[in-house]
C-alpha cells in the first residue's frame, strides 16, 4: 500500500527522557572509534571550552532512532517495514551533546513522495533539552520499496 500524502505535518508526542552520561557517551566513541578525548576526557572537555564532555556529531541517532520508530510502527501510516530502507540521514546541530543533557525527541513527517514505484518519507525529530531549548533537529529520509505491491 502506498503511504498517503494526507500524513505530511502528522507531529508525534516527544520520546521517553534519554539521559546523556559520560559512559554513554564513552561507549559511543569507543563503538564509532572515535579518539578525540573531549568525547571521554571530562577536563579535555573543559579546557576546550566545554561544560563536560561532549558526545560525537551521530551520537543522537540513540534519540532520533526511537523518533524513527514512534512514526513508522503508525499502523495509521501503514508503513511496510518489512519493505524500507535507510535513504538519508542529516543533523543540525543547535549546541553540542553534554554529559547531563535530559533530552527529548518530537517528531514530524515532512514530506511524502512517489518515485519509481517506491514511497519516500523525511521524517523530522526536534531534540529538546530538559527547558525544551533545541539541541539538534535530525532528519531522516526512508525508502518503502515497491510500495504498491505490499
Amino acid at each position: 500500500m502506498a503511504l498517503d500524502p494526507a500524513f505530511v505535518g502528522r507531529e508525534y508526542p516527544a520520546c521517553a527522557v534519554y539521559e546523556v552520561s559520560r559512559e554513554k557517551i564513552r561507549e559511543f566513541a569507543v563503538a564509532i572509534g572515535e579518539t578525540d578525548p573531549v568525547h571521554t576526557d571530562p577536563e579535555a572537555a573543559k579546557a576546550a571550552g566545554h561544560p563536560d564532555v561532549i558526545a560525537p556529531p551521530t551520537f543522537t541517532t540513540i534519540i532520533n532512532l526511537a523518533a524513527i520508530n514512534t512514526i513508522v510502527t503508525d499502523p495509521a501510516l501503514g508503513l511496510d517495514y518489512g519493505r524500507m530502507v535507510h535513504g538519508d540521514q542529516a543533523f543540525t546541530y543547535h549546541r553540542p551533546v553534554v554529559a547531563g543533557d535530559e533530552l527529548t525527541a518530537s517528531s514530524t513527517i515532512e514530506a511524502i513522495s512517489r518515485r519509481a514505484g517506491n514511497d519516500f518519507i523525511t521524517l523530522r525529530a526536534d531534540i529538546a533539552d530538559a527547558a525544551g531549548r533545541p539541541v539538534v533537529t535530525a532528519r531522516a529520509q526512508l525508502v518503502v520499496r515497491d510500495a504498491e505491491e505490499a
